[in-house]
């Protein structure tokens, strides 16, 4: 672990940034954010659960509010479950898609062949947030499972941090299905370690940070990828329950904020007790 009087940045060479909660609430940026990163000179991947937005999206998005973004730098939960649903379905492979737009259109670039009911024989379910999300998209996709198909949820986050507060996750929805079809889904986003790994592997990053405001996604995510961590007290988790997690989400670091990155580790007050 970093001990002497060198900025914590220095000690990686990549940063991995989760968004809602950490750099932004809904659409507005958090406070001194953009200005924190700006002034690092480290890759950055910004790698988001919310599924219901293109990486091209949030890229403009990101731009937008003052940070420096391009669509090759995000890695959004949707594009971890296409690869891994990649990994072992063929091209033309039938999916029904329960999430936004921008999940369906990612899924049918990828060379699955997508339809809109249960009837059709899906042999995949892929599920991430929509805003637009309706009972009858909900029950297509249970009578899917049900009947067998593979279940892929982009993420469980079972809340979304906005501007108004704290709305309904994309893992509130997964909730219900669960109750539904007495199954379980594979999760591609955090806290799966794969998400990072790619993102990592995607700015060339051998020793990165991962930055996040949830323990349950985003700490633990890079405890599972064997990464160090800072949580950011910005969003959902608190300080008492970084202090009190077990290993498995155990942050490395928790700080107020971006702006704690150029302390020195010495005089760093955000470290966990391991």
């Amino acid at each position: 672990m970093p001990a002497d009087s060198s900025p914590l940045h220095s000690f990686y060479d990549g940063l991995l940034l989760d968004l809602d909660g950490t750099l932004i609430r809904g659409t507005i940026a958090i406070p001194g954010a953009p200005e924190a990163l700006s002034a690092l000179d480290l890759p950055v991947s910004y790698v988001t659960n919310n599924a219901s937005k293109s990486p091209g999206d949030v890229a403009k998005l990101l731009s937008s509010l003052g940070f420096s973004a391009t669509s090759d730098q995000v890695m959004t939960s949707s594009q971890a479950a296409v690869a891994i649903a990649k990994d072992s379905l063929a091209e033309g492979t039938k999916a029904l898609v329960v999430g936004a737009p921008a999940f369906t259109d990612l899924v049918r670039e990828a060379g699955f062949q997508v339809v809109t009911s249960a009837d059709d024989g899906p042999e995949v379910v892929f599920q991430g947030l929509s805003k637009e999300l309706t009972w009858a998209d909900l029950a297509e996709g249970a009578l899917a499972i049900r009947a067998g198909a593979r279940w892929i949820a982009s993420n469980t986050d079972t809340t979304l941090p906005t501007e108004r507060g704290l709305l309904p996750g994309n893992g509130a929805f997964v909730k219900a299905m669960e109750v539904t079809t007495d199954k379980q889904p594979e999760v591609a986003g955090k806290p799966g370690a794969e998400i990072l790994i790619r993102a990592a592997q995607g700015i060339g990053s051998k020793r990165p940070l991962v930055i996040g405001d949830r323990l349950d996604t985003d700490i633990a995510g890079a405890c599972a990828a064997q990464m160090d961590s800072l949580m950011v007290l910005t969003g959902v988790s608190a300080e008492d329950q970084a202090l009190r997690s077990d290993a498995v989400s155990r942050p490395t670091f928790v700080a107020p904020g971006l702006e704690s990155l150029t302390l020195s580790v010495s005089e760093y007050k955000g470290e966990v007790d391991s």
